[in-house]
């Protein structure tokens, strides 16, 4: 993946604006500000430990808030069916905050003596009131100043207590939220469709970042569901065998402490996963970023397809070199004969020979001898394609049909043979080998199989490969073309082709595979980027 060297960098001096916007924000990597909110009234008038609460319940009052109520706490699912959302006095929270801090010293000065009340609190949840339940409670996304909506900010009067903080400059915010917790909670894995400045005021904050690249690891919601910037992969007992890509998703992630002071920059899109200890506050400046304000909505379905070529692409390309998502891994081996480790003039001698040896227009009936010129490593690819065609055709058809089919000497009809397509690369040995052997060595066994085994090439090529199959073999032509001069590789593609009765039967076969190939890549695209499976 090639997110996987970013690396979060921990700022001890706050930046200037200009170096923010210039520097930081356009990277969209995230960054930990120390010191960003030690000068704002609230980072002292705040504090739990220092009369906070006391400050925050007369400053607020009453004032009705909606609150987030799970019971599946201390972990706090974003998606509607996990948690609802109740109205709650401001002053009735606090009163939470107040019992649970209480207890919490009561504790710390009774290690010795019975818990039982302490332990109460924490695991039994069948009461009556959400006062019985305070673990249950999070205030989370609060707003403090919210330009998106018209209705009043819930806590607007505690935003003369914080400051806009300098290295925002004048950026148009779109929203401020107050997050606050009485006991220890973690939210589930999500992204934000803005940038976000996490500002810690008092407490304790674990945050877990991924880059929007790590998508499939994280497997998101569908993107047509009221969740769908949320991860699909449970905090707590992720069933692995239901979310297998899950397993490696740390491998990606990157873990940040935060302490009462620090800030953290967020950008669009990255998936985090906050833990936060108890009576942790926290302030949040959500902000568009540049690239979405300068989106034309006219141009939307244009960035809509280019993108999903672009990530089209890189799925080919991870799937025709074995994807690392649970793929078999397979990387390009390179043969160990010290025949092939010849002078490349050598190689280019044999091969010359070889075309200047073979009539064109009949070249069926001249077998010449180029199976003798063939190298060992060539040899040895060439028996185990010969062997792979006549397995597979095998499978689908008697002994009688298989030795009509592949007889060397007669066409290969359409109806004879049925075309296997196998979908998982580590179940293709065809593609495998084709992948495996260098291109100048399989220039020289197709030569061979086209000069003296034409039907056996036909059969590979109309019945016997499949979409990976033939995304291989183009790429494998790509490269043959890079190392041949134009006359050579014109020659070679005569030959090639001239092992099929009907040449335009065989580049549809070829191109039709690639089409499916890139129709597959597009289908894992929507599974992994989108949340979307079209196979259930």
């Amino acid at each position: 993946m090639e997110d996987e060297c970013i690396q979060i960098r921990r700022y001890e001096e706050l930046p200037m604006a200009n170096d923010f916007e210039s520097l930081i924000e356009p990277k969209n990597v995230p960054a930990v500000l120390c010191g960003c909110t030690k000068t704002w009234k609230a980072f002292s008038l705040w504090n739990p430990r220092n009369g906070g609460l006391d400050y925050l319940q007369a400053r607020v009052g009453s004032s009705v808030v909606e609150a987030m109520v799970s019971s599946s706490a201390p972990v706090f699912y974003g998606d509607l069916g996990s948690h609802q959302r109740v109205p709650l006095p401001f002053s009735t929270f606090i009163d939470l905050c107040k019992k649970r801090m209480h207890l919490q010293t009561q504790h710390q000065q009774n290690l010795d003596e019975d818990h039982s009340v302490v332990s109460q609190t924490n695991h039994e949840h069948d009461y009556l009131s959400l006062e019985d339940v305070p673990e249950q409670i999070y205030l989370a996304q609060v707003p403090i100043m919210n330009s998106d909506r018209q209705e009043r900010a819930q806590l607007g009067i505690l935003r003369e207590d914080i400051q806009m903080p300098p290295i925002l400059g004048a950026k148009e915010l779109s929203c401020i939220n107050l997050w606050m917790n009485n006991a220890q909670a973690r939210s589930s894995t999500h992204y934000d469709p803005h940038h976000n400045l996490l500002c810690i005021v008092s407490g304790r904050k674990q945050v877990v970042l991924w880059p929007p690249s790590a998508s499939p690891s994280l497997y998101p919601m569908p993107i047509y569901g009221e969740a769908s910037n949320h991860s699909s992969v449970a905090l707590e007992n992720p069933d692995y065998s239901f979310y297998p890509r899950a397993e490696c998703s740390m491998e990606f992630g990157q873990k940040v402490e935060l302490e009462a002071g620090d800030a953290l920059f967020i950008p669009e899109g990255w998936f985090h996963q906050v833990d936060s200890d108890d009576l942790t506050i926290a302030i949040n400046f959500w902000w568009r970023s540049n690239i979405m304000s300068s989106m034309l909505e006219h141009m939307d379905g244009y960035y809509l397809r280019r993108i999903l070529r672009r990530l089209i692409d890189k799925e080919m390309d991870r799937t025709s070199n074995c994807s690392s998502w649970g793929w078999e891994k397979l990387g390009r081996v390179r043969t160990s004969s010290p025949i092939m480790n010849k002078q490349v003039n050598h190689a280019d001698e044999i091969y010359s020979h070889m075309l200047k040896g073979m009539d064109f227009k009949d070249k069926r009936h001249k077998e010449g001898n180029t199976l003798l010129e063939l190298e060992p490593a060539a040899v040895q690819v060439l028996h185990k394609l010969v062997s792979l065609v006549h397995n597979s055709v095998s499978a689908g058809q008697d002994q009688q049909s298989l030795s009509i089919s592949i007889n060397d000497n007669e066409p290969v009809s359409n109806d004879k043979c049925e075309n296997i397509v196998i979908a998982d690369l580590k179940d293709d040995p065809v593609a495998k080998s084709l992948w495996d052997v260098e291109p100048q060595t399989l220039q020289y066994v197709f030569l061979a199989m086209a000069n003296n085994f034409p039907r056996t090439l036909e059969a590979l090529v109309l019945h016997v490969l499949s979409p990976v199959g033939a995304e291989v073999l183009t790429r494998k032509f790509d490269e043959m073309d890079e190392q041949a001069l134009e006359g050579d590789r014109n020659k070679f593609y005569e030959v090639f082709y001239s092992a099929f009765d009907d040449q335009s039967a065989a580049m549809n076969s070829i191109l039709k595979g690639k089409e499916l190939f890139t129709q597959q890549a597009f289908k894992n695209v929507l599974d992994k980027f989108v949340g979307v499976n079209l196979e259930s």
